[in-house]
């Protein structure tokens, strides 16, 4: 079963006063009549092969979460299930909650975890690599979405690629959270190097597996 997770707790406040702590980015409407978090749901809910998904969301967001759902024309044969958070403590604690709910569901499921806030003008392009992370997932990789950088952006945290695995993907070498100017330049020179979109896809045990393993 693949269950897509979209991540919509974060308050965007880098476009204040468009986007606020009262009216987070996933809300906004960028050149469309959707928002970006019901453009991500009609993305990804035609993944949703066990007709399941979820939003991990902070609890003061319930609500209008509930009629961004209601407004998708997607989520009429999806049950979509809000996951609410107290208090945002950013990827890792979201991503856990949304994992333990659905090992309840299948403890062999597969998540597809996706930020609420992203643009993808191409969706069918989009489920196609989905679909192949996946197939990775669920042999126990935890699978990362890269993006080929076009300039050397400080803004973003990058991946250093490592072996080939097969013409599906690339082994992780390294991450480098958001680099120097200098940095930058050098990883976009070297070509080894992809923009982490913060899109992931594991089994839901796998990434519990990971947790534990590394929890301090």
């Amino acid at each position: 079963m693949l269950i897509p997770v979209v991540l919509s707790g974060g308050a965007g406040t880098r476009l204040w006063p468009v986007s606020r702590e009262a009216f987070p980015k996933p809300f906004m409407k960028l050149g469309g009549a959707s928002s970006l978090l019901q453009r991500t749901l009609e993305r990804a809910l035609p993944l949703a092969d066990g007709g399941r998904a979820a939003i991990v969301t902070n609890r003061e967001y319930f609500f209008k979460t509930r009629e961004e759902i209601d407004g998708c024309a997607g989520a009429r044969n999806v049950r979509v299930t809000q996951l609410l958070e107290p208090v945002g403590r950013n990827t890792a604690p979201a991503v856990a909650l949304a994992a333990l709910w659905a090992s309840a569901i299948d403890p062999d499921a597969v998540l597809l975890v996706l930020p609420a806030d992203h643009l993808i003008p191409d969706a069918d392009a989009f489920r196609e690599v989905a679909r192949r992370a996946a197939g990775l997932a669920a042999t126990g990789s935890i699978v990362l979405f890269g993006i080929r950088p076009s300039a050397p952006e400080t803004g973003f945290g990058y991946i250093e690629m490592g072996d080939v695995l097969g013409a599906e993907a690339r082994a992780v070498r390294r991450f480098v959270e958001k680099p120097d100017a200098a940095l930058a330049v050098q990883f976009l020179a070297g070509g080894g190097f992809v923009w982490n979109s913060g899109m992931f896809c594991f089994r839901a045990q796998t990434i519990l597996d990971a947790m534990q393993a590394h929890a301090a």
